[in-house]
């Protein structure tokens, strides 16, 4: 964990800081100037959601010479985005172009082996040569469906094994009639929901709408398929090993509703089809296999099932740590054992000396190393930001990415395979940071009140000078709870900052990336612990910051909904304000019916019907204190969120009515535990800022 400052702020300490978190001097000459029209420049308005580009997918080309990137737009008459595709030199020594037409929605971009860039359009394929920029892109055929044996001699599908459903038979026309008459539903299986899906949710285990998959191989120049892998088995992360002899895949060898998903890694033989289990039956789970060029070692990762935590009433979670498996004899080596993150998904090396792979480190994400034989993780990638679409070139001595800081959107920049020699090569958002100043943030460190070290991050209000004030403070929780804030340019924060708040995130305990004891430690008591840690980020702001401690308002969704729940009962005093997005109030009923029992049956301890378990959750039920709450509160929901199901909203709302403690409700109509839509994000920030602006500003 990093080094705690807790000294008293100066301005110039605030200055420095912001300087090290990669402010511009435009930015900081702003903030010492005070109000952002000081500059020349506007503040963010709410029709600037619709201006405000996205960057993403970069992609190194093989040789290193060129990335393609898409650049996308929020569209407000159709409620969608369209996206173009760009090209750039990565040694920026050009301006990037627009290689899809004006007026295509493309995406999809890939490298081909001729060097050509390709993109979809719908369901066409274009090519473009990027050393011919006069060229227009030209039709490309169909990318082939599968995966191409190293050899190129056979290409492996993966298909549903085709079911036949017998016709219901009816004992009379009578009882046919009314079966057709019937309007509603019927089931007899366990998993019935699934955020996001129809209610209720196909049946996993029916072999008519959730089929096995079958692994076919068919010849690349045509000719008889083969069926390679048959039976009840559903296949995923299908990858060819380098000699192409097999194909390893991973999968769960168990069909059981009342289970969780436990994968294993399996390798099928090309020229007989026996199967062999790679991994051991050790409680584990398995994901993301690689093989590595050489054909020596599998690459993967392995975390603990919640079926073993389940069944071995563990007291906290494990680690998602990077093996390699030996191809000669099978046996494993866990190259993060002793380090104290999460490993993501790995990629290898040409020379299959070391593995990459990302993961979150604090608020920041970025690249790290390790090799096969074991030793020291070593971090590639540093600085207070994301490091996010990691691509790379063949040869791996380049790498493209996106950047992600707090107050800037994101753009692409190429390095180094060791992360020297950083480049920016994209300005998309010059024209749109000319016109509109955004608001400053910095990190900030503090302790809990058990003297645990917190990590966090302040936006500064949009009017903020030096020795004015004092400013009322949003406070915005993340999701999980096992997520992070960071550094992520967020819109509407942004648009909350502009209308004169200061906006504090905090990486409460439980909060990923930084390490496993911090990870695991509100096993059995969501919200206490990291309630107390969210206040302690507010007590230190207002200690630090010119900031109102009667104007202070909480807010998230999904956790950070139930945070919002949470807070307003056991700290009733603190919050003026109050909007719960998507939050829990009542762990007992959200049992049964959310589409997650799986959080309560780990970090709960069990069952509602077991004592230890109901106790902890009726504990830790913001419902079970609504007796305290003081706080106005808005809640946010949407009308078919099975992951939180809309009966929470509504029982913590009836609460405060009866209270009589002022309370609102928006439900989203059709609308699942996301809330999608560009609509509804304009129509929910525009109305989340008229209730901060009705109980956190000063009244006339």
């Amino acid at each position: 964990m990093r080094r705690v400052v807790a000294a008293p702020r100066t301005l110039a300490s605030l200055l420095l800081s912001i300087v090290v978190i990669g402010l511009s001097a435009i930015d900081l000459a702003a903030l010492q100037a005070g109000p952002v029209e000081g500059a020349n420049r506007r503040r963010l308005a709410a029709e600037d959601y619709y201006r405000l580009k996205s960057v993403g997918s970069p992609e190194l080309s093989p040789d290193g010479r060129w990335v393609a990137f898409t650049v996308s737009t929020r569209i407000e008459e159709t409620n969608g985005d369209s996206s173009e595709v760009w090209l750039a030199p990565a040694d920026g020594s050009a301006a990037p172009r627009r290689v899809s037409r004006a007026g295509e929605n493309a995406a999809g971009t890939a490298w081909l082996d001729d060097g050509r860039l390709r993109y979809s359009v719908g369901r066409s394929g274009f090519a473009i040569d990027p050393a011919l920029p006069a060229t227009d892109p030209r039709p490309a055929p169909a990318q082939p469906e599968g995966r191409v044996s190293p050899d190129g001699r056979w290409i492996a599908h993966v298909r549903p094994v085709p079911a036949i459903r017998a016709d219901r038979l009816y004992t009379s026309d009578f009882e046919r009639r009314h079966a057709e008459r019937f309007k509603g539903a019927r089931f007899d299986w366990l998993n019935f929901q699934r955020d996001g899906a129809p209610f209720p949710a196909p049946d996993p285990f029916d072999p008519i709408t959730n089929p096995p998959s079958e692994i076919v191989l068919q010849p690349a120049d045509g000719g008889e398929e083969r069926r390679l892998l048959r039976g009840n088995w559903h296949p995923g992360n299908v990858v060819w090993s380098p000699d192409g002899r097999s194909l390893i895949f991973t999968a769960d060898s168990t069909r059981d509703e009342r289970r969780y998903t436990q994968n294993d890694i399996w390798m099928v033989a090309v020229s007989d089809g026996r199967i062999t289990r790679l991994t051991p039956d050790d409680g584990l789970t398995t994901s993301n296999p690689r093989w590595s060029p050489d054909g020596r070692f599998i690459a993967f990762t392995r975390s603990v099932s919640t079926n073993t935590i389940i069944a071995r009433k563990m007291n906290h979670g494990g680690p998602t740590d990077l093996y390699v498996l030996a191809a000669s004899d099978g046996s494993l080596r866990n190259l993060t054992a002793e380090w104290d993150l999460q490993a993501g998904t790995p990629i290898w090396h040409p020379d299959s000396r070391w593995i990459f792979f990302s993961a979150q480190t604090g608020g920041a994400t970025h690249l790290f190393r390790v090799s096969p034989a074991g030793g020291p993780v070593e971090q590639v990638t540093t600085g207070e930001r994301r490091i996010q679409g990691i691509s790379f070139d063949r040869a791996f001595s380049r790498m493209a990415y996106t950047v992600g800081l707090l107050d800037a959107p994101p753009e692409v920049h190429v390095a180094r395979i060791d992360g020297s020699e950083e480049r920016r090569i994209t300005n998309v958002h010059a024209p749109f940071l000319k016109d509109v100043a955004l608001s400053p943030g910095e990190t900030v460190r503090f302790r809990s009140g058990d003297g645990t070290p917190i990590e966090g991050f302040l936006l500064y209000p949009a009017d903020y000078r030096p020795g004015g004030g004092p400013w009322p403070l949003i406070v915005n929780s993340h999701g999980g709870p096992h997520a992070a804030s960071g550094y992520d340019f967020d819109f509407k924060l942004q648009y909350f900052a502009a209308n004169g708040y200061f906006v504090l995130e905090t990486n409460f305990r439980s909060s990923t990336g930084y390490g496993h004891d911090f990870l695991w430690a509100t096993w059995g008591a969501w919200g206490t612990k990291d309630g107390q840690d969210v206040i302690a980020g507010v007590d230190y702001v207002i200690a630090n910051f010119p900031v109102d401690r009667n104007r202070v308002g909480h807010m998230g969704h999904s956790y950070g909904g139930f945070m919002t729940n949470w807070l307003i009962t056991q700290y009733p005093d603190r919050l003026a304000a109050a909007i719960s997005g998507a939050g829990i109030s009542n762990w007992v009923s959200d049992y049964g019916t959310a589409d997650i029992a799986r959080t309560k049956e780990t970090e709960f301890f069990g069952y509602p019907w077991e004592q230890h378990a109901r106790d902890i959750m009726i504990r830790q039920s913001p419902l079970t204190w609504a007796g305290r709450v003081r706080t106005p509160t808005l809640f946010v929901h949407g009308e078919v969120d099975q992951r939180v199901p809309w009966e929470e909203a509504e029982q913590m709302y009836t609460a405060l009515k009866k209270l009589g403690i002022p309370a609102s409700v928006i439900q989203y109509e059709g609308m699942a535990h996301g809330i999608r839509g560009h609509w509804n994000n304009v129509h929910r920030m525009l109305n989340e800022l008229e209730w901060w602006e009705r109980w956190l500003k000063p009244r006339a």
